[in-house]
């Protein structure tokens, strides 16, 4: 299996920076790529791709683009440990449910994982 649990949330004002961290355990060689999703607050509020990491390659959603940075970090053995989200510029509108995800692979292959989530609020 895989676990992953967010961290780094909070409360931050318009204009400002946070930094999201997924921590990554379990069976490390069955993950392919990972990446952040987000659900905003309200009815019919889908969960949306935010952006995503896969063999070092990167893919952000529009809105995401320029102001965040997704990154991975690697155990000297060379196993994924965290993925983590730099949000900077943040805007009212980026305030959601922030979700970590990892895609499985190899044996896991089709299966999806996902954290508890972690809340980010951007306002004034």
């Amino acid at each position: 299996q895989v676990q992953l649990v967010e961290s780094g949330g909070g409360s931050v004002q318009p204009g400002g920076s946070l930094r999201l961290s997924c921590a990554v355990s379990g069976s490390m060689r069955n993950i392919g790529a990972m990446s952040w999703y987000r659900q905003a607050p309200g009815p019919g509020k889908e969960r949306e791709l935010v952006a995503r990491i896969d063999e070092g390659i990167t893919r952000y959603s529009d809105s995401a683009l320029g102001r965040f940075t997704i990154s991975r970090d690697y155990a000297e053995d060379g196993a994924k440990t965290a993925v983590n989200l730099e949000m900077r510029n943040l805007k009212p509108e980026d305030t959601a449910l922030y979700f970590c995800n990892a895609a499985g692979k190899n044996y896991f292959r089709g299966r999806q994982f996902w954290g508890q989530g972690t809340q980010v609020t951007v306002s004034s």
